[in-house]
């Protein structure tokens, strides 16, 4: 143990100082963790040791100060810890009578989700693995509940036969989504795609004409922050119309939804608390660790139909207490809830609202730095915490996606800060999402800085051709 907690309080104190990118590709690390099967019994604290010598190099510094590639936290020095007691304690969250304390903290850290985001106090809410099988879940509930409206057990019977589900989705919804669909028999193609406007939003006047056609069951799916712009849909013009269509309103709200927990943001998300279920992560905004998302359902029974394990052997819920495992899809699990409720109670309500806003005030510190400079065009409003960057605005397409992408290439490489690319409009970008709990308006002015430089020797420099 002392070996491991030494191992990671020196990564986790040192990350500031180091390249902000893994120093060894996946093939150096598959040579160096490869090799035959172990025969013979090792030292527990020599295995131990080895696997940090031996990890370090091709570690991604997501929890550092500069880390801009996704939108996935900084996993805080706190949750962190209480991760390790969590797996200390190896308490299966099966279900409340195996695991006290861990349905205990599950139900109080629900309560205060609900209370903090500000989305309806009855309803449901499942700790699962992340937003992706938060989507899931809500829409397994989904798909259940529009079913049993018209007459159809889904859980009972399965889609053969079923009425068909139509799923209204925008163009530029979170691929996890589409995933969910599928996994959930509904298809990923199988959908009417909503048009969408320069930003990302669902255009009102194509959502209100496809609902208009909609008959039978029928699941609208929403964004709360784009994974690229970081944009809202507009709920106020949405949620009437689901409504009077009798529809489900599902929102995606990955680290958007998080905006709810600040005066200064909730704007951004009015109107989204009237809809049926909400997907979100606690390992973004609320910088738990990884293994951290939140299945939220108003209709607390539709969500416990719709993923409930039942057996024998499995011990019955009194009146008025919350059985764990009737709210997401695993009857073995991680106790999910302990980081949960430790990063609620360390950052309490006004801590998570400074984060957010702090984010936010970098987010447009470094897009108008970046702005500012010959040749970088930002592409987005910047309305929360996500930047798309262009490089070499004046030129071609063909030329600009090159230069966008040599430059990402030049900022990987000198690791000052770290920053990804997409695609955005059929044309390559590089998006910056700032959302490590590390991260301050100093640290984004420093890598704006470096990816200034970067760009000024980038575009001095022959036509470079990289994948």
């Amino acid at each position: 143990m002392d070996i491991a907690a030494d191992a990671a309080l020196n990564f986790r104190q040192n990350i500031g100082t180091l390249p902000q990118r893994p120093i060894k590709t996946y093939a150096e690390m598959k040579a160096i963790f490869g090799g035959p099967v172990p025969e013979n019994p090792e030292e527990g604290e020599s295995v131990i040791q080895e696997l940090a010598d031996k990890a370090v190099g091709g570690l991604q510094m997501a929890t550092g100060p500069r880390f801009f590639g996704w939108v996935i936290g900084g996993s805080h020095i706190v949750g962190m810890a209480a991760d390790w007691l969590t797996s200390a304690w190896g308490q299966n969250c099966g279900n409340h009578h195996a695991a006290p304390s861990a349905s205990a903290a599950e139900t109080a850290a629900a309560g205060w989700l609900l209370e903090l985001l500000d989305l309806p106090r009855e309803s449901s809410v499942g700790f699962v693995t992340g937003a992706t099988v938060a989507n899931f879940v809500c829409l397994a509930a989904a798909r259940d509940e529009v079913l049993r409206k018209v007459g159809w057990n889904a859980d009972a019977d399965g889609l053969f036969g079923a009425p068909p589900i139509t799923v209204l989705i925008g163009d530029d919804a979170h691929t996890t989504v589409f995933s969910a669909l599928q996994f959930l028999g509904l298809g990923h193609d199988r959908v009417v795609r909503i048009a969408t406007d320069a930003q990302g939003r669902m255009q009102i006047p194509a959502f209100a004409e496809a609902i208009t056609k909609i008959e039978g069951p029928s699941i609208v799916i929403a964004q709360a922050g784009q994974i690229n712009t970081g944009v809202f849909d507009n709920f106020a013009e949405i949620v009437p119309l689901v409504k009077k269509a009798g529809a489900w309103l599902h929102v995606d709200g990955a680290f958007g939804l998080w905006a709810r927990a600040s005066p200064k943001t909730r704007h951004l998300a009015a109107g989204l608390e009237t809809a049926d279920s909400w997907a979100t992560d606690g390992h973004k905004w609320l910088q738990t660790p990884y293994d951290s998302g939140y299945a939220i359902v108003r209709n607390e029974l539709a969500h416990r139909r719709a993923v409930t394990i039942a057996a024998s052997y499995l011990p019955l819920a009194a009146e008025g207490e919350r059985d764990p495992s009737h709210y997401v899809p695993e009857l073995s699990r991680r106790a999910r809830g302990f980081a949960t409720w430790a990063m609620i109670k360390h950052l309490g309500r006004s801590g998570i609202a400074a984060m957010v806003e702090r984010h936010c005030e970098v987010a447009r510190v470094m897009s108008g730095m970046l702005a500012a400079e010959p040749g970088i065009e930002i592409l987005n409003d910047v309305v929360l915490n996500q930047i798309i960057v262009r490089f070499g605005s004046a030129e071609t397409k063909e030329r600009g996606d090159q230069l966008t992408r040599n430059t990402i290439s030049r900022i990987q490489a000198d690791g000052e800060c770290f920053a990804g690319g997409a695609v955005w409009r059929g044309r390559h970008i590089m998006r910056l999402s700032v959302i490590s709990w590390e991260t301050d308006v100093a640290e984004g002015k420093r890598s704006a800085e470096a990816i200034i430089r970067a760009w000024r020797i980038v575009k001095q420099q022959p036509e470079k051709q990289t994948p």
